[in-house]
This record gives structure tokens, C-alpha cells and sequence, in this order.
């Protein structure tokens, strides 16, 4: 089968960053579905593994989403059947989603909404189990929860949606963190209630004079100091990436701070389906019309030379929404 494999710590502008490889098609057992891959987006994890890459012994397989079809099953697997259209974003401890044919644990497995074509629901799967887990596992945050919400990195993958599921399912008024005109506008269009520029004190302290009672945060570093500033006494904080120091500046409040990792469950205990659970939740308000696809570009074909593009394009953090990539070349032929 045809995958793509990234070895040794190279700028994505090397040719040898990520590489076209042809490997054998894994069988599944256990729990495991084998999905042949018809759709994958890119995340900053892709990124950063790829940038740490070991620069000797075997390639390492990216991808940590996808849509495609189930073309196998392991002799314990039971929620889904052969020909079933699934998304998920895998696990960071086994090989990825860059692949033709992938296994995957079924706990971590939702039905793809059917509403979307296989770009539009690649886009999905990492950031919505993310800003799931932040707001309702975190932040234990249901239909009734009322209160502010800030988000900084409001326009990226993760915010994109956490917004739209704070405003669907809560009753919390949400500040989003947005400076380019193009950002604005996306999440204005994904439901921010309010938009402040990336110095955002002044401009938060005006629409919430008491404090936010809950910040999102995926651009932390240099950050820290504003949120306490913003946050209300006894506020929660659930974060995505690393603070870049310390956050004592919190401790006067007795802020709660939260660390999300998606991968967590997954990796620490197999046996968990709340991740599979979130999913078919996702995809049903998916295709209700309630919750909306965040993919903003959409490249063709799977192999490296696009896929290297792609890691570009997230590289540069500037990103809204989200980078898709669809279609492997036509001599990558299907199982047989």
C-alpha cells in the first residue's frame, strides 16, 4: 500500500522531510478496524513530530485524521460493519493516518456525518474530540452553564469549533481572540458573540468588568499574564499546549487550570469509548445543521509532494480553519 513517512528532523522544504513509501497492508485483530483512507487534515502535531523525527531507522507514518471505509475487522470488533464510512483521529502511539489502509481501535471510531463529503468530515475528527473534551470534560460545562468564555486561538481548528459548540450547547457568551480581518470574520461566522484583538485586556475588561469565568487557550506563551488579568477569581482555564513558563501569576485568583490532551485516553486506556461516543454525537449534530464543517482548504492528491505543501501551510500559523488532503494518486490501487 501507499503511505507517506517522515524521517529526519528536516525542514518541510526538504525533499526528504516526508517521503512516498510503499508498505504492507497491516491485518487486523483484536478491537482494531482496518480503514482504507480516503481523506486526512493536517494538525500542528503533525508538525512537531515531524520536525522530531528520528533521523535514522524506519520512517515514521503522520496523520492523526481520517475518513474512509472499513474494509476489515478484528475478531473483537463490533460497533461497526465491513463498508461503513467511519472518522477519527487516531493515536499518537501507533503509526498514523497517512496510509492507504490504516488500523484503528474502535473505541476511538465514530460513523462519518453523512452530510459531508469525505473532505468537509476529514476536517473534523482531532479538533472536535479536543474542544469536546475542553469544554465538557474539562470544564464539566452542559446545556445549562451560563457565563464568559474567552478563546485565544479562536480562528484555528480546535477554537473554530469550540466556539460553535459552546454556542449550540451552553448558554456562555463567547470572547473570541481574532486579529487579521479574515479571522474576524470566520469566527464571527462561526458564532463569537464578541471579537478582541490579540491584546485583548482593555477590550475584555469593558465587555466583562467582573472577569471571564472560563478561558480556551492555544497560543499560551506570552499569554499567562493576560489571562489573569481578564479571569475572574476561582476561573477555570483548560489549555492545549505548553505555558512557555510559569503560571503563578494565576495563584492569587485560585484559578483552576486545566491541561487537554486528546491522545490521553486513547493511549492510556484502550478500552474507553468516550471518544467514539463524542463522535457519533458530533456527527448526528453535524447532520442536523447544528454544527459546521471548519475545512478552508481543500489539496489534492495523497502523497508527499501535497502533503508537504500542507505541512507548509500549518507551519506557518497562520492557518483558519483547517488543511484537508484527499485522493490518493490513481496507480494507488484498492485492496482487492
Amino acid at each position: 500500500m501507499p503511505a507517506i513517512g517522515a524521517r529526519g528532523r528536516r525542514p518541510v522544504t526538504d525533499p526528504e522531510s516526508l517521503s512516498d513509501l510503499t508498505l504492507p497492508v497491516p491485518s487486523p485483530t483484536g478491537r482494531d478496524l482496518l480503514v482504507e483512507v480516503e481523506g486526512v487534515s493536517i494538525n500542528p502535531v503533525d508538525v512537531k513530530v515531524r520536525a522530531g523525527s528520528p533521523t535514522s531507522g524506519a520512517h515514521r507514518i503522520l496523520g492523526y485524521d481520517a475518513v474512509g471505509v472499513v474494509v476489515g475487522l478484528g475478531d473483537q470488533a463490533t460497533r461497526f460493519a465491513v463498508g461503513d464510512r467511519v472518522f477519527y483521529a487516531g493515536q499518537i502511539d501507533r503509526p498514523g493516518t497517512n496510509s492507504r489502509y490504516h488500523l484503528v481501535n474502535e473505541n476511538i471510531v465514530g460513523h462519518a456525518p453523512r452530510s459531508l463529503s469525505v473532505a468537509e468530515a476529514a476536517a473534523l475528527p482531532l479538533t472536535a474530540i479536543t474542544a469536546w473534551e475542553a469544554l465538557f470534560d474539562k470544564l464539566r460545562l452542559d446545556d445549562r452553564s451560563e457565563g464568559t468564555l474567552l478563546v485565544i486561538g479562536a480562528a484555528g481548528g480546535v477554537g473554530s469549533l469550540l466556539i460553535q459548540f459552546a454556542k449550540a450547547l451552553t448558554k456562555l457568551t463567547v470572547i473570541a481572540v481574532a486579529s487579521r480581518p479574515e479571522s474576524v470574520e470566520w469566527v464571527e461566522r462561526m458564532g463569537a458573540d464578541h471579537v478582541v484583538g490579540r491584546d485583548f485586556v482593555d477590550e475584555v475588561s469593558a465587555i466583562a468588568p467582573s472577569g471571564v469565568d472560563y478561558v480556551f487557550t492555544s497560543f499560551t506563551p506570552g499569554n499567562v499574564r493576560a489571562i489573569a488579568d481578564v479571569i475572574r477569581p476561582r476561573g477555570e482555564v483548560v489549555s492545549i499546549d505548553e505555558t512557555g513558563g510559569s503560571i503563578d501569576a494565576l495563584k492569587g485568583k485560585s484559578v483552576t487550570w486545566h491541561w487537554e490532551l486528546m491522545f490521553t485516553r486513547p493511549v492510556t486506556d484502550p478500552a474507553d469509548h468516550y471518544q467514539h461516543e463524542l463522535l457519533e454525537q458530533v456527527a448526528e449534530l453535524v447532520d442536523e445543521g447544528v454544527i459546521h464543517t471548519t475545512m478552508t482548504e481543500h489539496l489534492t492528491p495523497l502523497d508527499a509532494a501535497t502533503m508537504r505543501r500542507a505541512h507548509e501551510i500549518v507551519e506557518a500559523s497562520q492557518t483558519i480553519g483547517k488543511v484537508v488532503v484527499t485522493d490518493w494518486p490513481e496507480e494507488a490501487h484498492p485492496l482487492s
